[in-house]
């Protein structure tokens, strides 16, 4: 039996990792980076055309009708290049509208967002990963009020998927009155999040009980970006030790060095099998979907940790220059690490759902 991933997961992965070469090489990152106002059009527009935004979408209404475990692939490849893409909102909106939404808001929104040619920003903090002081959005009336944090793609997003404080999902369209926005600055410079506050902004409700789904697909999909940012570090540091030279000899021949490289590959591997397993799990075992998603979202957090910190440290002084670039991997994964929630966090949610904790 053959666990591993199809010819065809392959095929796409290897095409996407050469498109996002093309569009989102790392010059191209740098000056994402350092440009508050670049939105990245062009490197999402390229992805569209690859179809990438319509990856969970059901083909009558234009995505490509695929599974978790291919968009899982696809946040692989993108981690691998630190793309800034709003990947995470538009499967994350794919999928709540796909479980909760009305045919009127499916066929509204899921074309659209298959094109590419809507930005969907992502406000789930505050149920998922717990309310910070003052923060939180409260649904009334068909109206929604208060504040969300650490939203993805806020300043850009011509919808939004908000949940509120009793666990519902709404949709807000990014010209709502009552709706304003603010940057908020994080280290991970590939990615833009913002603060939210609504004043009697009006939404549109979607089902009951869709955001546990939605919650399970992200924290994949971040583990599945963290997966992809820590294998490139590994990379860099193997290839690093086989050229840089100290006392006559490669710094790869030094045993110290050759166990750090093998211990971060050994530590990863598991990874892949439980971000794999969790994606798979979330089509077709539902029942396996929300723990496994849990796992995978905290095992490889602290495992992308691990190797962001050695991958660095074998690299020495060289590591932390815009030289290399290497900290935008390094950044990336702690972004991850956090988003939606840090490993305790998580942690203590697959405790309740196993009946472990109260």
């Amino acid at each position: 039996m053959d666990f591993s991933i199809t010819a065809d997961q392959r095929l796409m992965q290897e095409s996407l990792a050469r498109t996002l070469e093309a569009a989102a090489g790392l010059d191209r990152v740098r000056r994402f980076a350092a440009d508050r106002d670049d939105a990245g059009a062009d490197i999402w527009a390229a992805l569209a055309d690859f179809g990438l935004p319509g990856v969970v979408i059901p083909e009558e209404h234009g995505g490509l009708g695929l599974g978790l475990l291919d968009a899982a692939l696809a946040a692989e490849a993108l981690g691998r290049a630190v793309a800034p893409a709003p990947f995470l909102g538009a499967v994350a909106a794919s999928i709540a509208l796909t479980r909760g939404g009305t045919p009127e808001q499916q066929a509204r929104w899921l074309p659209k967002i298959a094109a590419g040619d809507v930005v969907v920003g992502l406000a789930l903090a505050e149920a998922v990963a717990g309310a910070r002081d003052g923060m939180g959005v409260t649904a009334a009336g068909g109206r929604l009020s208060g504040g969300a944090l650490f939203v993805t793609d806020a300043m850009s997003a011509d919808l939004l998927v908000v949940a509120d404080t009793a666990g519902g999902l709404h949709l807000v369209a990014g010209d709502a009155p009552g709706l304003r926005r603010a940057v908020v600055t994080s280290i991970d410079l590939t990615r833009r999040l913002g603060e939210l506050a609504f004043e009697g902004v009006p939404a549109e409700p979607l089902a009951p009980g869709t955001l546990d789904a939605v919650r399970d697909a992200a924290w994949t999909l971040l583990a599945a970006d963290t997966l992809g940012a820590a294998e490139v570090m590994i990379e860099k540091a193997v290839a690093y030790a086989k050229e840089r030279r100290q006392f006559g000899r490669v710094i790869g021949s030094f045993q110290a060095v050759k166990h750090m490289c093998a211990e971060m590959a050994a530590e990863l591997e598991p990874c892949r099998a439980l971000v794999w397993y969790a994606a798979y799990a979330f089509d077709d075992a539902p029942a396996e979907a929300g723990l496994t998603a849990a796992h995978a979202k905290a095992h490889t957090s602290e495992v992308g940790r691990f190797i962001a910190r050695t991958a660095t440290e074998v690299h020495g002084g060289m590591g932390i220059t815009d030289l290399l670039g290497l900290h935008y991997w390094f950044k990336r994964i702690g972004l991850n690490r956090q988003l939606l929630g840090g490993p305790e966090r998580v942690r203590r949610v697959a405790a309740k759902m196993q009946g472990l904790a109260a």
